[in-house]
């Protein structure tokens, strides 16, 4: 048998449906939300794993420039190329590139 439901039934049916579907509404937003900033933080990670290792590869350079020009010799032939400094008795050679 069917019965009827009363209009105070159907009200409390209907807003109890309304209350859901908001409440379903706001977990779907909140987890796209989270969902979207999950997604941001990997890409920085990945661009700033790319950067470290760029700053390591540049570290290691410059550690290896700083031991070389520890040595007198190399620090001595690096001041003549690049500042163009002489000894006593050297001839200086100009390339035109």
């Amino acid at each position: 048998m069917h019965t009827k439901k009363s209009k105070k039934e159907k009200k409390r049916l209907f807003l109890i449906t309304i209350t859901i579907i908001g409440l379903l509404s706001l977990l779907v937003a909140s987890v796209y939300s989270d969902w979207h900033q999950i997604l941001k933080n990997r890409q920085l990670e990945r661009e700033l794993n790319s950067e470290y290792t760029e700053l390591l590869s540049e570290e290691e350079k410059l550690s290896a420039e700083i031991t070389k020009l520890q040595d007198d010799e190399y620090l001595a032939r690096y001041a003549k190329e690049k500042y163009m400094l002489s000894s006593e008795g050297d001839t200086i050679i100009k390339w035109n590139k």
